[in-house]
């Protein structure tokens, strides 16, 4: 067993959301430095059919920003399937606006990237009223998508990795809202680590409450009691039944350890469903 990461299956392949240039490719590389294979796949579905159906041993996905809080896409598709989070890493975000060649931005007429690195340029976005601002998949796809446009007016919001990878000329750097910007990326795998509470640990899971006040309070309450420290608590509707939502949350300890057992065992007999998402310690 890696320590680092958890159990490896043959052969030990990383997917991936984007090409070599996406910021999911730089977080894959941290997560694993060893003897690993990584594989690029179109999009965030992939990464999660690919790992199930263990075509790889590991995806690795963004999770959560730290200016636009948590990525809906990644937890709703951990909510739909059977994988667990083994470990974490955070990666500085450095945006850039990129194009084919040098261009003033009174003639940017098409602004491409990622919807979270749209949202976190809202700023530039607003620069620009005569520009048409359209997602991509991923930041990657974006630069991808830009090189090989015959449309000078086409730009899009990339990485220097990007930009370098697809031959792009660097129109304006650090284009973000904000200077210091993280995303939290995670690898998810068919097993779950329950390799021993040393060190800080993180445990991530998700409830749904009845519907009644007080509900939520409820739910939570052993935690605060058995003063534990909740690091994320945020609702999605959940998919499939309209108007119904759930709780993701991510809880500072690991589920062996005697007081998180026994807060997680009090909060199952509080709601109507509780699933544990993984255990892994905790990331930069």
């Amino acid at each position: 067993m890696d320590e680092t990461t958890g159990r490896v299956s043959a052969p030990a392949i990383v997917a991936y959301a984007g090409g070599a240039a996406a910021h999911s490719a730089a977080a894959a590389e941290r997560l694993f430095p060893g003897e690993f294979e990584f594989v690029a796949v179109p999009s965030f579905v992939e990464v999660v059919r690919a790992a199930v159906e263990r075509e790889v041993a590991y995806g690795v996905l963004p999770i959560e920003s730290s200016l636009v809080g948590p990525i809906a896409e990644t937890h709703d598709l951990l909510w739909d399937s059977p994988l667990s989070i083994v470990a974490e890493t955070a990666i500085p975000i450095r945006h850039l606006l990129v194009a084919r060649t040098h261009i003033p931005l009174d003639r940017v007429r098409i602004v491409r990237s990622h919807p979270a690195a749209l949202e976190q340029c809202r700023n530039l976005l607003a620069s620009l009223p005569q520009a048409k601002a359209i997602a991509a998949a991923t930041t990657a796809d974006a630069a991808a998508q830009v090189a090989e446009s015959e449309d000078e007016g086409e730009v899009a919001i990339a990485s220097e990795r990007a930009a370098r990878l697809h031959g792009l000329a660097i129109i304006a750097s650090d284009i973000g809202d904000h200077p210091e910007a993280y995303t939290r990326f995670v690898s998810l795998a068919t097993h779950t680590r329950l390799d021993g509470p040393h060190g800080a640990w993180r445990t991530a899971f998700s409830f749904v409450t009845d519907h009644r006040a007080g509900a939520l309070h409820d739910a939570i309450e052993p935690f605060a009691r058995h003063k534990l420290d909740l690091v994320q608590l945020v609702s999605r509707p959940i998919p499939h039944s309209p108007w119904s939502y759930r709780f993701d949350a991510v809880l500072a300890a690991h589920p062996l350890e005697e007081e998180a057992h026994r807060a997680l065992a009090e909060v199952r007999s509080r709601v109507r469903r509780l699933r544990v998402f993984g255990s892994y310690p905790a990331g930069a």
